[in-house]
Formats: C-alpha cells, structure tokens, sequence
C-alpha cells in the first residue's frame, strides 16, 4: 500500500487530506493509498478567528472530519524531514517515531516571529495558534476578575499589520466581556510610520477613520525595546504601563521548510509550480504558508486561508494524480480580495492587488462574518458526500458584497 502524509491540518493540510481522499476515491484506489494527517493537535484550528471575542467554534476535532473520508491522523510533532529518505522523525506522547511516506503533502503552515528582544518570550501574548488564543483569553478574563492596579486596563498591540489591527479593533469588546470597562486604553505600536504600512493607501484612512473611532491610540515609528512585567519600553523612551501585550509583528513559513533544498523566498517559503509541485523533490508537494506559487502569471501567493484552501485542495488532488500517472491540474486564481474586520466600527472590503475600497462599515462586516463563520468551514454534517463536494478542485468565487460602491 502506498502512503501518502499530510503535515499539518490547518487550512491547506485539511483540505489537501480531503482532497486527496476525494481523488483516491473517484479512481476506487480505497484499499491501494493509504492517506495520514499529522498534526500537533488533534483539531482543525480556524486560524483566522483567533482574534475574536467568542473562541467556542475555532477548533473543530479532526476525528470529525477526516474518519468519514477514511484518513487516518495521529498527534505529534515534527522535528525533522529527510527528503532523500522518504522519512519524517516526529515526536509522539510515546516518544520518537519514524514516518516513511511515498508521497508528501507539506503543509506546516507560518509562525508569528518572535525576535530576541528581552523579555518577549515571558510576558507578551499572541493569537498564532488556539492555545495561545485561549492563553490571551483566559489573561484578559483574570484582569477583569482583578482589583484595580497599574496597567490592568491597558492593552499595548505590537505590530500594525492585517492581524495587529484585528486584534486592536476587537479588544474593546473583549475588554467589555472580560468587565474592564473603566479607564481602558486600547495601543497600537509599529515600527513603520503608518498604520497598515503593506495595506495600501486606498484602504489606510479607512482603518485610521475606524481605529480612531474605537479610540485606539497609535505610537508608530517606534520599537519595542523590551517587554517587562509591569509594562513595555519603547525606542521613544516611553514606558507604558500594562498587563497585557499582545505580539502581531510579522510572520514566517514553518522553519521545516528549511529541510529541503532548493528555493525559498524572504518569508522562508517554498517555491512550488501551478500543482504545488516542490521543485526538484519528486513526489513533494507544498501548500498554504509554507509555500509560494504564482497563481495569476503575476503575483505570489499571500500568507491567507483565501489561498490556503484551494492550494491545499489542487496539492491534494495532484499527490493521488502524480502517484498513480493521471494527468495534474494547475492552480489558477484570478481575483484578490481583502476583508479586514475593524471590530464594532464594521470592516473593510477591498479588491485587486491595488486593494481598491469596495465597501466599509456594517455593510463590509457583513462579507466578514459570512466568511469567517461560514464560508471557510469544512462541512460539519459527517457526510463523507459533503466533505468531498467541498474538496472539488475548483476556485471559488469571490465573497459576496453588501452595499458595494
């Protein structure tokens, strides 16, 4: 029986498990490929929500999505891959195990970085994965609980890209459900000299007009010199006093992209083909963060679910195709969209890779919710029919718009 392993089971590892079961079973190879998922944790996190105020449906058992489709899955983390041996040394709750595999799906996905700066690793938070979300959740709950003491109301974001200005814009309800309501400060810190610097500058005063609103303080041309207990000292000498500082600056590949040879980009990404092919690694495919591919004859792929999932379903369906001498499909995405949530101010809607504004506000969040609450969710029906219609190797269509301009 040949086997085929997926690391990872985020938004590209998932679908591409999905997918490959979906064409393992239209070619009735069943009892011929063998398909596991390996993972460090036994769900499907959805990533993207990490920020948000209600946590309760961001982690989905992997047991419920893949046992329909017959996919095996175990826990464990990887530590190692040797491409020219087929083999993968993880590391279980039993100790250390081998994996050989003939065909492999690397979908590891990014990681928030976290430079050495003092203090950083004992006293700030993020939202990288639902650990670290639940982490954040359960400070932010403690301080409401808290008598009233230096920095309890203060919450200091570094970083002011996609995930910083979330985070920022959706802490005054999280503050509220946590009952801090009295003396809140609510800071975005970034190094650049404007919010959203890789935005574009169609989309800024939008997210400075909400951010404004929501009484959000920025300190920009800034670093963060060191992160302390008490608080957080920046370049400008300023030292805010807080509790809580939550870490959004900047992401990288998985650093296992780094086991095989060949090109990476300036984010550590792997450079794969329209099949999700890794150059030179017969038999690898690569999908989600820890790959790049130019989808449109023009443009990389970006760090996101909206290319994630369909990377993960075309290296899916192509590691069954690819192992048993069908024919490959080509991933082609001709349209981008931004939908940024600014929290109870609405959202932003952009198009194009210039992030042209299509709509703001109420009308925006509207697109928002419905894709992070419906539209990037594997079916939870158990049906093994519903799973494999979601995996069809095909691109879906842009998110619907409300009120566009």
């Amino acid at each position: 029986m040949a086997r085929i392993v997926v690391l990872g089971a985020g938004f590209a590892g998932l679908w591409a498990a999905i997918g490959a079961a979906r064409k393992r079973d239209e070619i009735g190879a069943g009892r011929e490929i063998e398909i596991r998922v390996v993972d460090r944790n036994p769900y499907h996190n959805i990533r993207v929500r990490n920020y948000e105020v209600d946590l309760s449906e961001v982690a989905l058992p992997l047991a419920q999505l893949l046992d329909p489709i017959g996919v095996s899955h175990g826990i464990g983390e990887v530590e190692a891959i040797d491409p020219a041996r087929r083999q993968i040394t993880l590391v279980t709750s039993d100790g250390k195990e081998m994996l050989v595999y003939d065909q492999l799906v690397l979908a590891l996905g990014s990681e928030v970085m976290r430079p050495d700066i003092p203090g950083l690793a004992d006293h700030a938070f993020d939202v990288d994965t639902y650990a670290s979300a639940l982490r954040l959740e359960n400070r932010l709950a403690s301080l409401g609980r808290s008598a009233p003491s230096p920095g309890r109301s203060t919450v200091v974001v570094v970083g002011a890209g996609f995930t910083g200005i979330e985070v920022a814009a959706e802490m005054p309800d999280r503050l509220t459900r946590a009952g801090i309501t009295v003396d809140r400060r609510i800071i975005l810190v970034d190094p650049n000299p404007a919010v959203g610097a890789t935005i574009g500058a169609h989309a800024r005063p939008v997210i400075e007009t909400a951010l404004s609103s929501l009484k959000i303080e920025r300190r920009l041309g800034v670093r963060v010199i060191s992160v302390e207990a008490a608080g957080i000292r920046l370049s400008s000498g300023e030292f805010i006093p807080t509790q809580t500082v939550i870490w959004c600056a900047g992401m990288r590949a998985s650093p296992l992209a780094a086991n095989f040879p060949g090109a990476r980009d300036c984010l550590g990404r792997l450079l794969v083909d329209p099949f999700m092919r890794v150059a030179d690694q017969p038999g690898v495919f690569a999908a989600g963060d820890v790959a790049s591919s130019v989808v449109d004859g023009l443009h990389p792929t970006v760090m996101s679910c909206q290319f994630a999932r369909p990377m993960g379903r075309f290296a899916g369906h192509n590691v069954v195709a690819d192992l048993v001498g069908q024919p490959l499909l080509p991933l082609r995405i001709d349209w981008y969209v931004t939908v940024l949530d600014l929290g109870g101010w609405g959202a932003l809607y952009t198009e194009g890779w210039d992030r042209e504004v299509r709509t703001t506000g109420a009308a925006a969040k509207v697109t928002k919710e419905t894709i992070n609450r419906k539209r990037i969710y594997p079916p939870l029906t158990g049906s093994k029919e519903d799973l494999f219609a979601a995996a069809s190797p095909t691109v879906q269509a842009p998110p619907k718009t409300y009120g566009a301009r």
